[in-house]
């Protein structure tokens, strides 16, 4: 449904104007997909600024992920695509067993991960998800169970917190990605 990916590079603003993010995307020779970004923001009134980046495989399954915080702080984590996690030093993490998409709080692209890896329909486009949530005040993973439902297949998906605090469809590009996520963030041209 989705076209192949090709190299680009986007740019969300956050709806309250204090942040910004650019990020880069870029296809692998083995199929699979290479994202990295810089977000500046504020959560709970701390500003934030962060690098990332996230390799995932032709399926769209996230192989490893690297968060750097200006401030020093970093973290790396390793999967092997079905669930199963390390940290840096190779040590299992069974904590975020199970999940197989991240989910950073400052930025919109890894919305498109599910979105993009589940070629998700309407009618029989529902997935319950576990995501490794990375808030962007503690930068420590988390597990956060999540919804996507096909809307309009290849342009409309609707995410949900599991518990259903929280709700927004999500318009996307023809490669997948989040255009705008309502209420929280804006694509720049």
């Amino acid at each position: 449904m989705f076209q192949p990916i090709r190299a680009r590079d986007m740019r969300w603003r956050s709806i309250d104007g204090d942040g910004l993010e650019h990020a880069s995307l870029r296809p692998r020779p083995d199929g699979g997909v290479d994202l990295s970004g810089v977000v500046i923001g504020a959560r709970g009134g701390r500003p934030y600024g962060v690098s990332y980046a996230i390799a995932c495989d032709a399926g769209w399954r996230v192989r490893h992920l690297r968060l750097t915080v200006t401030d020093g702080r970093a973290l790396a984590l390793t999967s092997d695509g079905h669930g199963h996690w390390a940290d840096a030093a190779g040590s299992p993490l069974p904590g975020l067993s199970g999940c197989v998409d991240v989910d950073l709080a400052g930025t919109p692209l890894t919305n498109s991960l599910p979105i993009r890896r589940l070629n998700l329909v309407p009618d029989h486009g529902t997935a319950d998800l576990t995501m490794v949530y990375i808030p962007f005040d503690s930068f420590e993973p988390v597990v956060d169970g999540q919804r996507y439902t096909s809307l309009v297949a290849g342009k409309l998906y609707r995410y949900q917190a599991a518990d259903r605090s929280f709700t927004a469809d999500l318009p996307v590009d023809p490669d997948g990605i989040v255009l705008d996520y309502p209420t929280l963030f804006k694509r720049l041209v």
